[in-house]
């Protein structure tokens, strides 16, 4: 006897660049699938669920880059506001940042601060990034064993002074350090040099805030990124690239057979610096959003693999830190707000250029959950039962005051996408129904993930 038995025409079965489309039904028990069978197949189960044309089954989104800002910064976001939009956004497994809580996760006791407060109000899985800062250098296989899924390094200022940077020498000691217990080093690869040497004086005009942080800038920090791997051979992963210059550089480093993995982000693969109005502060993110020439060139890394995976990089303030300068985008807070529209905001960039849309659960939801180590993100026996009723040919406008993010700012806001989320299931049960609101007042489902660091963990 199932508990949960999903019909549809259109199930993503399979794993990774594999998966494909079939005509399927899919049992649940104890929140694990446990077959995947023909459509009409005969199941004794509790419920019995056939999802309507133009609805496929696919599996959550693992969405490896979000900053929920709990403790510390919860006017920003927290556990509570954040996981309901990811649920809302077909988003099943969230890895929050190391920043811009307060304190930030580069201790254990910091971590454990985290796990408390998320743990009572998580509506999705949630696990942690840990932080690699000049503090706790020598001290990261302590975070390493309590189980954060690798450690968060800035090449340059962080914008918030509990989280500084790594210079040179100590970006070489923390990867020495993390490839001693085999770690994982995420980047945030920015030049400071190359930075300062670009500064302006701000104002509302975006070409000069583009201008302020250059394509140099990455390509500099990239640079030296793959430089300290080659040395030392730790593990390393490219946050958030949004300068396609970068790619040959990066392209050659994955040929050297170097551990080197690449991200890139829903609004760098939507937007345009070209369509971007000055004061438009709502799109003020580090590194920028570049020319419609480099755009389209991040999607060709991404279909020639050099990138790996597409994440968020949900990065909220309050309204008055984004919008509250009178567009001078040297003082707004840089970061986009997307976590709940990550999923059909790719879709829709990727739909006008004609990729499949396996493809972007591929980059979504299949490729994070295998770079993060969790057995997410599929559609095949044995997997959790994290799954959504997604309609990608459904049409919708972007109301900010619609969304579930804590404060209703969004560079998407007012845009048309396609693909909405009709429901969003976790271990099995619904935690977020379009049409009946009691389902998004579920009590919290949530549970914390950790990384299996060692023996005791796997």
């Amino acid at each position: 006897m199932y508990d949960l038995v999903i019909r549809s025409a259109r199930v993503l079965t399979g794993h990774g660049s594999e998966s494909v489309f079939t005509p399927a039904a899919v049992a649940i028990a104890d929140g694990v699938i446990r077959a995947v069978t023909e459509v009409d197949a005969p199941l004794a189960t509790r419920r019995d669920l056939t999802l309507p044309a133009g609805q496929v089954l696919q599996p959550g989104v693992v969405d490896t880059h979000v900053h929920v800002n709990e403790p510390g910064r919860t006017d920003w976001e927290g556990f509570a506001s954040a996981t309901r939009a990811a649920a809302a956004g077909g988003v099943t497994t969230i890895i929050d940042m190391p920043l811009n809580s307060i304190p930030p996760t580069v201790t254990v006791a910091a971590l454990e601060l985290k796990r408390q407060a998320a743990a009572p109000q998580a509506m999705v899985n949630v696990g942690f990034w840990g932080g690699a800062v000049p503090g706790n250098l020598g001290s990261l296989e302590p975070l390493h064993h309590a189980g954060v899924f690798g450690f968060k390094a800035f090449l340059s200022p962080s914008g918030v002074d509990e989280f500084p940077h790594l210079s040179p020498a100590e970006l070489e000691t923390a990867a020495t350090e993390i490839a001693g217990f085999g770690g994982l080093l995420i980047v945030h690869a920015e030049d400071p040099a190359v930075l300062e040497s670009a500064q302006n004086a701000g104002g509302t005009g975006y070409r000069d805030f583009v201008a302020s942080r250059p394509d140099a800038a990455e390509d500099a920090a990239i640079a030296r990124v793959i430089d300290v791997v080659r040395r030392t051979g730790v593990r390393a992963h490219i946050l958030h690239l949004s300068s396609a210059l970068v790619l040959p550089r990066l392209a050659a480093a994955r040929a050297e057979g170097l551990p080197i993995t690449v991200e890139t982000c829903p609004h760098y693969l939507s937007f345009a610096a070209e369509a971007i109005a000055d004061g438009a502060t709502a799109f003020k993110c580090c590194p920028p959003i570049r020319s419609e020439a480099n755009r389209d060139l991040l999607w060709q890394g991404l279909v020639d693999g050099v990138i790996d995976v597409i994440a968020s990089d949900h990065s909220p303030a309050t309204r008055e830190l984004k919008l509250g300068h009178g567009g001078d985008f040297g003082l707004a807070w840089g970061g986009i707000s997307g976590l709940q529209l990550s999923l059909p905001a790719v879709w829709t960039a990727a739909r006008a250029r004609g990729l499949a849309l396996e493809q972007v659960l591929h980059w979504m939801c299949g490729a994070t959950a295998d770079f993060a180590g969790l057995p997410a993100g599929t559609i095949t026996v044995g997997a959790e039962a994290d799954l959504v009723a997604f309609a990608p040919d459904e049409a919708f406008t972007v109301n900010v005051d619609t969304l579930r993010h804590k404060n209703r700012v969004s560079a998407f806001d007012g845009a048309t996408l396609f693909g909405r989320v009709h429901s969003t299931w976790l271990a099995g049960e619904l935690i977020y129904d379009d049409a009946d609101d009691a389902a998004s007042g579920r009590p919290p489902a949530g549970r914390l993930r950790s990384a299996a660091n060692d023996s005791a963990r796997q």
